[in-house]
């Protein structure tokens, strides 16, 4: 059995590699042999996350193609690679991406910093925020209120409180998308909401489109779900999905699910209109493509002047085809890992059956307090809140990086809270190890 778990298409990797070759060479560089260049770019695409651990790379032939260069430059890069434990390769399997002995994975800068080193690091690698207090406060305050009843239950809801789920289907009948409470299943955060859709549509081989590039912790909770991973490279800047590769991909590799971010994409910070919605909606549709949304971003938009779209399940009247993933963690605070998720009835039933050999189900406390805030207000006056801190941090940000690195190239994002950036080729690794150094994490 192959050991990969997503797959590089030879164009897509050739202009990953066109790009850093354009970025790292010039006058007085010496340049090394064709197929050692092409290993050591290779190596630095897998060492900086933007080529996955455990990625199917294009046969031999493919990528000498889309190179313009010979298949035996191609096979003496792949053999290289195989020497430095770098590769692996199985005849009829093909070859897919490793990290040898010794090597950090990639992956490893996503860990949160620990809290006890707040005050000796800035931590620019965790998209998240201090809780938007007195709200945070309160909001636990009225749950200990709202707490005897349900301390006299057993207190095991595993399709969520009652009220929460009632309150979440009213938010979205006010929105335009009616939604009863049996569409709503709470979930431990969104990463909760997401483990549970793939380990019931995305078995142990199954295909799963994804953008590219996506939620780092998403992809790799996918990969350990046993998930092959199909990317499909974002649009150019905040322009959003490429709906032609989108399309291409859902009708030639049928994949089981997809994966996107329409509101203020993780790490782009892009928001798909309206017309990419439905677009995506009906090409999902036609491939019998089961499209999960994750709306965790939806709202945080920092520019007043901003149109918010439709939500994308607004597209999906009959509840058929669009799975919708929200969270209160980074609208509100990350330490409440309150998700869910809204489906057709029959998916949220079969979700919460198969939740019985999972978590069972998410504290009560917490919920309360969700449900507090949407009951009282304060979960609006909340998110303004981190609206206004988000929006202080950006431009904050984008000043620095413009005044200081001028080189460097980036879209200030509308929302979110990511700033995705071109360093003019400087290896995004090696920053993060000078970084870390001097105090500050990437």
């Amino acid at each position: 059995m192959a050991q990969w778990t997503s797959a590089v298409g030879a164009v897509q990797l050739a202009r990953q590699l066109h790009a850093q070759r354009t970025a790292t060479t010039g006058p007085g560089i010496r340049r090394p042999p064709a197929y050692r260049a092409l290993a050591d770019g290779i190596r630095r695409l897998v060492l900086e996350g933007r080529v996955p651990v455990a990625a199917r790379l294009p046969a031999e032939r493919e990528l000498a193609v889309a190179l313009s260069m010979s298949r035996t430059t191609v096979a003496a890069a792949y053999e290289a690679l195989r020497s430095e434990g770098f590769l692996e390769s199985r005849r009829g399997a093909g070859s897919w991406t490793a990290v040898p002995a010794g090597n950090p994975l990639p992956a490893r800068g996503l860990e949160p910093l620990p809290p006890e080193s707040l005050g000796s690091m800035i931590d620019l690698g965790t998209a998240a925020l201090p809780a938007p207090e007195p709200w945070l406060t309160r909001g636990v305050q009225g749950a200990l209120e709202e707490l005897p009843p349900y301390a006299h239950t057993h207190g095991d809801y595993p399709a969520g409180l009652p009220a929460l789920r009632r309150m979440l289907a009213e938010r979205y009948t006010e929105r335009g998308i009616p939604t009863m409470p049996e569409q709503i299943m709470v979930t431990t955060g969104a990463m909760g909401a997401m483990d549970a859709i793939c380990h019931l549509f995305a078995g142990r081989g199954e295909r799963v489109a994804v953008e590219s590039p996506s939620y780092a912790n998403i992809l790799q909770l996918m990969r350990e779900a046993g998930a092959r991973l199909v990317p499909v490279a974002m649009a150019e800047g905040l322009s959003g999905w490429d709906l032609a590769r989108w399309r291409q991909v859902l009708r030639d590799a049928a994949p089981r699910l997809a994966y996107v971010v329409a509101d203020f994409h993780n790490p782009t910070g892009a928001l798909a209109d309206e017309d990419q919605r439905r677009q995506l909606v009906d090409a999902a549709r036609s491939a019998g493509t089961v499209l999960v949304v994750d709306e965790t971003m939806s709202e945080l938009r920092l520019d007043p002047d901003i149109e918010m779209p439709r939500r994308v399940c607004a597209f999906d009247p009959a509840g058929s085809t669009v799975l919708t993933v929200g969270s209160a963690s980074k609208a509100f605070w990350a330490g409440m890992r309150i998700g869910w998720v809204r489906a057709a009835p029959d998916v949220i039933r079969s979700l919460v059956a198969a939740r019985a050999y999972a978590d069972l189900g998410t504290p009560v406390l917490e919920q309360l307090a969700v449900h507090w805030l949407l009951r009282t207000g304060g979960w609006e006056e909340a998110v303004a809140l981190r609206r206004a801190q988000a929006r202080e941090n950006r431009d904050a940000l984008v000043s620095a990086v413009r005044a200081e690195l001028p080189g460097w190239e980036f879209d200030v994002p509308g929302g979110g809270l990511t700033l995705w950036v071109r360093t003019g080729g400087l290896s995004g690794s090696r920053l993060a190890e000078v970084g870390e150094r001097v105090g500050v994490r990437v």
